[in-house]
């Protein structure tokens, strides 16, 4: 296995005193699946995460001491259970931080949800759901895990999905990768539908049950997403960043990126966190 540790407080102004670990699955059965394990643990120095929509969908075991925990979603609260989902989210995630903060998940592909937990991913779409109440299962794998280090979390969720692998269609791995990726956001509806050898109809379809949103909306859905990794990656002009993930123009940029987030381009940059998508705020 491979495994990468960084220190999330590596970026100048996140005080975050919080380690960070991350495994990248790397064989092609386990990358059709899941993007990557990670972890986050420690003394956070902010009161408050947002997290904007990211595109992926992540189960996420919560270890952490203390009070419940309070999240936030589409004008929403919820307390944040021993193991929860967070689905492909078109709006940000608010979380009120512990005083010690333990965090383990995984972020899987849209279509491997439905082939895993036979439900599709839109029924997790702007919502977090405990579950527990999906399957006892989750209740028995936080338990195994809870005493584990992280390499150790990493082999039991890897042993667990090996029974698990679901077998995907040339036509739904090609969709994988187009929902995963942060190019293919200079596509029409027709040319994508052409390219993964579908009809619009179906191809319609399909988003909607993996994400939540139709051919029209996971287009726009993209372009905010390659905005979001220039911004957090480069240091390109505002307007270029909206010209190269083809934007009309600034105006457009500016609306859907603050439909998404709740804020404008230019203020996730000042306040951007060293994980991409990740701000903090309300210094403890």
């Amino acid at each position: 296995m491979i495994f990468y540790l960084y220190k999330v407080a590596a970026s100048p102004g996140d005080r975050n005193q919080l380690t960070s670990n991350i495994y990248i699955p790397p064989t092609e059965h386990f990358k059709n699946v899941f993007h990557s394990i990670w972890q986050t643990e420690g003394i956070p120095a902010f009161h408050t995460e947002h997290i904007i929509p990211k595109g992926i969908v992540e189960i996420i075991f919560n270890f952490s001491d203390g009070t419940p925990i309070i999240a936030s979603l589409n004008r929403k609260q919820f307390y944040l259970s021993k193991c929860f989902i967070n689905g492909y989210n078109s709006v940000s995630l608010h979380i009120d931080l512990p005083a010690q903060q333990t965090f383990f998940g995984i972020q899987f592909h849209p279509l491997a949800i439905k082939k895993i937990l036979k439900v599709p991913a839109r029924e997790f779409t702007d919502v977090v759901v405990d579950m527990t109440l999906i399957d006892s299962l989750f209740n028995s794998l936080w338990h195994q895990l809870a005493e584990l280090n992280f390499n150790e979390r990493v082999t039991v969720i890897c042993n667990w999905l090996e029974n698990k692998l679901p077998r995907f269609e040339s036509q739904e791995k090609m969709v994988n990768n187009f929902l995963s990726g942060i190019h293919q956001h200079d596509i029409t509806v027709k040319e994508l539908a052409n390219s993964l050898c579908y009809s619009s109809r179906h191809l319609s379809r399909k988003m909607i049950e993996a994400t939540g949103l139709n051919t029209e909306e996971i287009l726009l859905y993209k372009k905010y997403l390659h905005a979001v990794h220039l911004i957090h990656h480069t240091d390109l002009a505002l307007t270029k960043i909206a010209y190269q993930s083809h934007f009309s123009d600034q105006s457009h940029f500016i609306k859907a990126f603050k439909t998404f987030t709740g804020m404008t381009p230019g203020e996730y940059r000042a306040g951007k966190g060293y994980v991409k998508g990740h701000l903090y705020k309300d210094v403890r």
